[in-house]
């Protein structure tokens, strides 16, 4: 059964459609998580067993100190500049950072040089962002283009950027057709066809007919502007999300509410929808503005490579409880695990400036 806000989100919507025609699947995600009122991401809290789903900050401390320890490092390996901006997109609960921050308390110089800033839209999610680290005055932006540009730079972001919206094409016996969100008969959500007037998709090879190709121009345009700014600036970024090496025939659109897949149509504003990042276009885009790319490596590499496991060791070490010791060890498997997270997720890595070589890849 539909919430209120459900059904005010999807009364605007099928307004929309009915006065404009069908929207790209994009532009309907873009709404559904994201409508100033009645989005998704801006009146909850999205994460952990009472949420939709659970990310790896909220699974172990581990993971942001792991992360903590990445940032401390190049920063060293920038020279240890005495003012530097550290960028978080999508930050949750703030639960990454106040962990990477703890993490790196002892790291000389290191906290009285960064200035904290976080890319955030949910008033939700800024107060408990707030909550969670703000000993370090965070300052919070809706988009990359009010973060200042007068210090080097270091960004990161987990599970940002499958929120992002994803366009879809469909190869149809006249050529590439892009799917659209209109109205059925009944006036219900429904795909359509229309088709595709744009530059041909950069896709993987020969494409059968009923083939579908997933591409984000959202997600593109904002690893282009990061690395622009890291090489005006200076300095790196670490994302670490779902998805393919390369690019991929398949749909991978999907909703989540309350820890289960559902149709996107289906509790449109009160369900989060994500895709598949195409990791290989990510590394196009920054190799296209001269930034050096490291990975993608699975994300149970990558933790590894950085001693999460030597982590773990401590942590079971000074557990008090056996419970507490299996608790840990499950958080390790599940992060790392090639069955679990280990695999499907991956990290990325974009540098400019001096040569620097990023732990983990």
């Amino acid at each position: 059964m539909l919430g209120v806000m459900a059904e005010k989100l999807e009364a605007l919507l099928k307004k929309q459609i009915q006065t404009t025609g069908p929207m790209n699947v994009g532009a309907f995600m873009a709404q559904a998580l994201g409508h100033p009122e009645h989005g998704y991401y801006m009146g909850r809290d999205p994460f952990g067993v009472a949420g939709d789903f659970t990310t790896a900050p909220e699974i172990s401390q581990m993971f942001g100190e792991m992360i903590g320890a990445w940032i401390a490092d190049i920063w060293a390996q920038m020279g240890a500049p005495k003012k530097f901006i550290l960028l978080e997109c999508g930050p949750g609960r703030g639960t990454l950072m106040a962990d990477a921050l703890r993490a790196t308390k002892n790291v000389r110089g290191f906290h009285a040089a960064l200035k904290l800033h976080f890319l955030e839209t949910s008033p939700a999610m800024k107060a408990a962002q707030e909550k969670a680290v703000q000993s370090y005055n965070p300052a919070w932006h809706e988009g990359l283009d009010t973060v200042p540009d007068d210090l080097p730079l270091i960004v990161i972001g987990n599970e940002f950027l499958d929120a992002l919206p994803v366009r879809q094409l469909q190869k149809t016996k006249n050529g590439w057709a892009e799917r659209m969100v209109g109205l059925n008969d009944s006036g219900d959500f429904c795909f359509s066809l229309v088709p595709y007037i744009g530059a041909a998709p950069d896709a993987p090879g020969a494409a059968a007919e009923g083939h579908i190709f997933e591409f984000s121009p959202a997600q593109v345009s904002f690893v282009t502007e990061i690395c622009r700014r890291i090489k005006r600036q200076g300095g790196a970024a670490l994302f670490i999300d779902y998805g393919e090496n390369e690019s991929k025939y398949g749909e991978s659109l999907q909703a989540i509410a309350d820890h289960k897949v559902v149709s996107i149509f289906d509790h449109v504003g009160e369900a989060d929808i994500s895709a598949n990042v195409d990791f290989g276009a990510m590394a196009q885009a920054a190799s296209k503005e001269g930034a050096a790319v490291f990975g993608p490596v699975a994300q149970g590499d990558f933790l590894n490579n950085l001693g999460i496991e030597q982590r773990a060791e401590v942590l079971m070490k000074a557990a008090k409880t056996q419970a507490q010791k299996e608790d840990i060890e499950k958080a390790l498997h599940r992060l790392c695990d090639s069955g679990e997270m280990g695999a499907m997720f991956k990290a990325i890595g974009f540098a400019h400036g001096k040569a620097l070589n990023p732990a983990g890849f």
